[in-house]
Parts: structure tokens; C-alpha cells; sequence
């Protein structure tokens, strides 16, 4: 797997052909002649212990297509990947599991559905699995923290991206499971999103699309699930909102509608969710936040950016969005008093606000 030119299917081909690995290395050569490449060497021993050392010093354990602790719903799938890195509990990945993506520009709306969606699945016995990118990936993640989440890496299973989910990967890597079938310290290209994708779906039997574009990675991930024999669901959105315009296309062309937690239930023919806990009668009053220093013209512009990504045409609550921002009302309100003034924003009857352009 890690010698120049051998993919999946390459690998598969060599051993049904040669029967080991080691005949099928010392045929590589002639192999690779036969297709026009001259000069061709074999991934060197070197190379193979690097990468193990790497793998010992990050934590991260081999998993190998016919291990016990391999993904069992992963090798029902057409081309699953011969090895996995593999960082935490791999018992997750024996349970029944469920796939949550979505836009990476992802609305204040729809991170709150992913997280939801994906508390809701993990207390009904699911892991939930995403790809760890910002938005979506990320709030489903976050949401399944606690009942147990998969993040199935485009690098190596032990680069972080996007940087900004450090914090999240670490928890993952010990609460969760980071998976990965790239070499150990490989820095994620634009042609890893694709294959990734197909893991995500593979482990999943069914995958709930949260937000997407016509054109984005997670219609990518939708396809891999119809052609792994997966459900595909997806929440409708905003018909003039380009992020929901993606999952409105899916629902048109079969996909199941996704309200809720039980819906998903529901399609995969599950009873409802188990009843949730009452919320505590008391809750602590917030602790008073020190007075914010002036912002200059770079940190303005900089939330009125943040302010209009998490806003679309459908409207949220003010306070809603205050704390998707994770900022303070005296912050985010002045910028939404700019915004409205510029007409970028409008407001509605009940403190909603709304994207205009």
C-alpha cells in the first residue's frame, strides 16, 4: 500500500493475483514495466519503519482488514481501505453507526441541528460519525462527545486539520476514535477528501446531510452511501439559501426528510428515541464578563464576517446567534446595528434576524 502507484484496487488485484504480499512486492517491478514505468522500486523497509515508530509515539494502533477490531460494516463495502490508523476506542466502531456532514461555511441553524441530531442519535445507541472539518462535521462531532464519535481523517491519522479543531481532535483521540487510512504525518490534499468520504459513508448505515452546496464534498458522500447500499437523508432548508440548496436537491430525489432524531429512526426502521432527562429546575446564574477592550477596524470587519456566515435567509433568535458566536451581546450588537444599517441584515418581530444578500 505505501509503494509508489498501489491504490486500493491495485492492491486488492495484486494479491488475488500473486496470493502474498511478498510475491506480490517482487512482481511490482515488472508489473509497473508492463505499464510503461521504468525504473520502478518497491516503498523501501526504511519508509515502513519510519512510519511505525511515528505511529508508537502518536498512540495510534494498525488495524488490518480482517483484524476482530476492524469496522465490521466497513468490509461490506466495495473497495475498504487493507489498513487503518487507528487513535482511541476502537470499540466504536463495532456499534451501529451513523454518518452526520455538512457545509463547512455552516449556518448558525444548522450546527445547532447538527448537534442536536447527533446527541439525540448517540443517546439512542449510535456512533456518529463525521470528517472533522469546520461547521457541520464539527458541531456533530461536539454533539456526540459524550455517547461516543468518529472522526474519519483526510491525512495522516495524526495531522490535525483544520488547525482550528485541535482541541476537538484531542478530545476525539481519547473519548472517541480518529481513523485513517493515509501514512502516519501525510499533510491532507484536495484528491484525500474523496476517498475519506467513502469511509465516512462505509461505516455508517445511514448518512443524514446537514446543509451542502450543489457542488461540495458532502454530495460526494451521498453518492458513496446510495452506491454502498446506504440510507441517505437529508434536512431541508431555505429554498434561496446556496448552503441548503444541496441537501433540497437530495430530498427532490428520494432522500428521506429529515425533521429530528426519530426520523432517522424511523427510516432505518428503529422505534423513537429514548425520553430525555428533565432539564434542572435551578441553573446557576452566568458569572458577570470583564468589560471588552475597543476592537480595531480589522476585529470589526472581522464579526461582521462571522456574523454574516452564521446568518441566512431563514431567521434565528439575537441571543441564539450571540452564543454561536461565542461573543458578548456588547460585542455583536453594535455590528448588528452596522450590518442593519448597510442592509446586509434585517430584523423581524420577536428579536429574529435574517441575512438579506
Amino acid at each position: 500500500m505505501r509503494s509508489r502507484r498501489v491504490g486500493v484496487t491495485t492492491f486488492y488485484r495484486l494479491l488475488a493475483e500473486h496470493e502474498t504480499a511478498q510475491n506480490a512486492l517482487d512482481a511490482l517491478p515488472e508489473v509497473a514495466r508492463t505499464a510503461g514505468v521504468e525504473d520502478y522500486e518497491t516503498c523501501p523497509p526504511r519508509v515502513i519503519e519510519a512510519e511505525m515508530k511515528a505511529a508508537k509515539a502518536a498512540r495510534a494502533r494498525l488495524l488490518c482488514l480482517g483484524d476482530p477490531d476492524y469496522p465490521p460494516d466497513l468490509t461490506l463495502i466495495p473497495d475498504p481501505p487493507p489498513l487503518l490508523w487507528a487513535q482511541g476506542r476502537a470499540d466504536l466502531a463495532a456499534r451501529p453507526c451513523i454518518a452526520v456532514v455538512g457545509a463547512r461555511n455552516a449556518s448558525s441553524i444548522g450546527t445547532r441541528m447538527a448537534r442536536g441530531l447527533a446527541r439525540d442519535l448517540g443517546a439512542a445507541g449510535f456512533t456518529v460519525v463525521s470528517g472533522l472539518a469546520r461547521g457541520i462535521d464539527a458541531a456533530a462531532h461536539d454533539g456526540a462527545l459524550a455517547t461516543g464519535t468518529i472522526a474519519v481523517m483526510a491525512g495522516g491519522v495524526d495531522v490535525i486539520y483544520p488547525p482550528e479543531n485541535a482541541a476537538l481532535a484531542g478530545r476525539i483521540a481519547t473519548e472517541g476514535l480518529r481513523l485513517s487510512e493515509q501514512p502516519m504525518g501525510l499533510a491532507p490534499q484536495a484528491r484525500h477528501f474523496p476517498a475519506r468520504n467513502r469511509i465516512v459513508s462505509g461505516l455508517a448505515r445511514a448518512v443524514v446531510v446537514v446543509e451542502a452546496a450543489t457542488k461540495s464534498g458532502s454530495l460526494i458522500t451521498a453518492r458513496d452511501a446510495l452506491d454502498q447500499g446506504r440510507e441517505v437523508l437529508a434536512v431541508p432548508g431555505h429554498p434561496i439559501d446556496a448552503r441548503a440548496a444541496g441537501c433540497n436537491m437530495l430530498i427532490r430525489d428520494g432522500a428521506t426528510l429529515v425533521r429530528h432524531a426519530t426520523d432517522v429512526l424511523a427510516a432505518l426502521g428503529l422505534d423513537d428515541l429514548p425520553a430525555a432527562a428533565p432539564p434542572p429546575e435551578h441553573r446557576p446564574a452566568p458569572a458577570p464578563r470583564p468589560p471588552q477592550p475597543p476592537r480595531t477596524l480589522a476585529e470589526t470587519a472581522a464579526l461582521h464576517q462571522r456574523i454574516l456566515d452564521r446568518l441566512g435567509p431563514s431567521p434565528i433568535a439575537e441571543d441564539q446567534l450571540i452564543r454561536d458566536l461565542a461573543a458578548s451581546a456588547d460585542q455583536v450588537g453594535p455590528a448588528l446595528i452596522d450590518l442593519e444599517l448597510d442592509g446586509q441584515i434585517a430584523r423581524q418581530s420577536g428579536g429574529l434576524l435574517c441575512r438579506l444578500n
